[in-house]
């Protein structure tokens, strides 16, 4: 297990926390949480033995070995399934050690030694690496195409989940995970969790994702207040008794005050609005949950709504017969879309099916290959996307980008607005160079808040947002009076400010009429299905079987032919100690050496024919069977 022991840690001159003595046992999985800049990334460090304590001991099992996701990428040529499978250390030092052996001239103990080096692939699960790491692969949203293509040829979000799937395949006892869902889509986040809950090492992850860190988390290591403390549960329960402790502060309850009223006149307008029972009951409880975990956050940092925008048109915006795409391929085909005023529309569908290029059609970004966008008079769109982060001027300060908006409104009024997104005093005058991707997205988003639009266009407005900023922002987007468009992953943000939903599926835009659990269900049933139209003997089967095959019969015949080598030595051997010449004038340690050379042959066939019959057998089983559940993957 990981103890510590009165353990302090400091970053430079700012101690981070002190007094900190608790354990982290084997298979728990510890949700890390903060406020930014509280530590998270030091105490990984530190576990790493990258940094080391103030004061205090941290002891982490000297036989573990930890992973973590890197940060960057190399360009490389690799395939993406081999890179992925460099991660399993241990399984990629044994191929090396199988390699050096098949090409040894030690012909005396090539067969044992490579019968060795097989049954130790063997209960490693070694001959299934291939199938494991397209099994994670597929699960993180890449198609069958992408193996075998080079690192180098994927974008920089995409190489994220390569370095992602590179890690869960590691046979590590502790897993250090920093933002795993950052470049995920839902689909692929549903998947993490179940990959997660199965797994049988110590995790300990960072996330803003609520949903995420409820299904994950066992327990919850806080750091705040200069303490590192841990709670058992969940994220949730955590943040009831959070709220609890707070609750007696006297300036928490002021402000708790304000936010519930700001909540019930979200309530009142979304029970005006509501069509379906059911997803209007889905949308009061997590109104209701929000309701409950705000003291949680009240003393975050933010502050912010959205500002009344100015008279929209209805229609806003109409796509008629439109297919778009990029290059000669069109991702969606014949999208019809009415978009009223007041509509609060979550964007559904699997990795890849479109909900971006939807959005930069609604945008005007994109130009449709045919059909037609019109846009209603007085149209006034707010956009934000990932991309629009590297288009902040490096050399300009926050405050610089909102007074070149908003020529003529008085400084102190820009600060003041900035201050709700924590940008103050010398952060609002520094440079955005230096800033980190969170730091950005808030003021990419400050930048849009304060246009005032009438539809706002979202695509996963919350990648590189804390937690507290995250709530922040569902406040604002619950007080929005404005339409609004949503990509995200964030189920809490998606169930809070969302009145429908939109399946994006298989080139085609169509309204969806369930709630965030029915898609769920939607997705596995769609997984399911697609499962049971394979046919029984596909090429990803047979390929399995092959790479399973293989190397068994390889072995097989290595051991055949050291065995018959054997066998010839012994039988000469057998003929010269059965000599009586040999014995009429001894030579004692010539008779001894090879009687020693007769009993080490003998022990070596016998291990030999051991491990030939187990391979056979094992063979006998892959080709018996059937092809339909060569993809089955280890728990682990």
């Amino acid at each position: 297990m990981i103890q510590f022991r009165n353990l302090a840690l400091a970053r430079g001159a700012k101690r981070l926390f002190e007094g900190a003595s608790l354990q982290i046992h084997p298979g728990w999985r510890v949700g890390l949480t903060g406020a930014n800049g509280s530590g998270k990334s030091s105490l990984f460090a530190l576990l790493r033995g990258e940094l080391h304590a103030e004061q205090g001991d941290c002891e982490v099992p000297e036989r573990w070995r930890i992973a973590s996701v890197d940060q960057e990428t190399p360009a490389l040529e690799d395939a993406a399934i081999e890179f992925v499978i460099d991660g399993d250390q241990p399984l990629r030092a044994l191929e090396r050690d199988l390699a050096a052996a098949e090409s040894s001239h030690d012909g005396a103990h090539l067969g044992a030694h490579l019968g060795d080096l097989h049954a130790r692939m063997h209960d490693i699960d070694g001959y299934a690496a291939r199938a494991r790491a397209a099994a994670l692969l597929a699960g993180l949203g890449f198609a069958d195409a992408d193996l075998e293509r080079p690192v180098a040829s994927f974008s920089g979000g995409w190489r994220m989940r390569l370095n992602l799937a590179r890690a869960l395949i590691s046979r590590a006892e502790l897993m250090l995970l920093d933002e795993p869902t950052n470049h995920l889509d839902l689909d692929a986040v549903v998947w993490l969790e179940k990959w997660l809950a199965g797994y049988r090492g110590t995790v300990i992850l960072v996330s803003h994702d609520r949903d995420f860190l409820d299904a994950c988390a066992t327990h919850v290591l806080y750091i705040g207040g200069g303490k590192l403390a841990l709670h058992t549960g969940n994220y949730s329960a955590f943040e009831e008794r959070r709220a609890a402790q707070l609750a007696a502060q006297q300036a928490m309850h002021e402000k708790q005050v304000r936010e519930i009223e700001h909540l019930e006149s979200f309530i009142v307008r979304f029970r005006a609005k509501a069509t379906k029972a059911r997803q209007a009951q889905s949308r009061l409880k997590a109104l209701d949950r929000m309701e409950r975990i705000s003291a949680a956050h009240v003393d975050a940092p933010f502050d912010f709504e959205f500002l009344a925008p100015g008279r929209a048109p209805d229609p806003l915006l109409i796509l008629s017969e439109i297919s778009a795409g990029y290059g000669a391929t069109n991702v969606l085909e014949d999208v019809r879309l009415d978009l009223r005023a007041g509509a609060r529309i979550g964007l559904l569908g699997p990795n890849g099916a479109g909900k971006s290029t939807l959005v930069k059609l609604l945008a005007g970004e994109l130009a449709p290959t045919s059909g037609a966008r019109v846009e209603g008079k007085g149209l006034a769109i707010g956009y934000f996307a990932q991309h629009q982060l590297e288009q902040l001027r490096a050399d300009e300060s926050p405050l610089a980008h909102l007074a070149r908006e908003h020529r003529g409104t008085r400084e102190q009024e820009l600060r003041n607005f900035l201050g709700g997104f924590d940008f103050r005093g010398k952060t609002a005058d520094s440079p955005v160079g230096p800033f980190s991707g969170g730091e950005r997205s808030r003021l990419a988003l400050a930048l849009l808040l304060r246009r005032r639009p009438n539809l706002l266009l979202l695509d996963e407005p919350t990648n590189h947002l804390d937690l507290e900023m995250r709530h922040a922002l569902m406040r604002a987007l619950a007080g929005y009076e404005g339409s609004l468009v949503l990509v995200s992953h964030d189920r809490a943000l998606l169930r809070t400010v969302c009145d429908s939903f939109l399946l994006v599926a298989d080139g085609r835009a169509a309204k969806f009429d369930g709630d965030l659990d029915d898609y769920l269900a939607w997705l596995d049933a769609r997984r399911e299905a697609r499962t049971a139209r394979k046919p029984a003997r596909n090429d990803g089967d047979r390929q399995d079987k092959l790479a399973r095959r293989r190397p068994l019969v390889k072995e097989i015949a290595a051991i055949e032919a050291q065995l018959a080598a054997w066998q010839e030595e012994r039988h000469r051997l057998d003929a010269q100690l059965a000599d009586p010449e040999l014995y009429a004038s001894p030579d004692l340690q010539k008779l001894r050496g090879l009687m020693r050379r007769q009993h080490a042959l003998a022990r070596l066939i016998e291990q030999s024919e051991a491990r030939w019959l187990v391979a056979h057998t094992e063979l006998e089983a892959i080709e018996e069977q059937p092809d339909a559940n060569a993809h089955r993957v280890p728990g682990r």
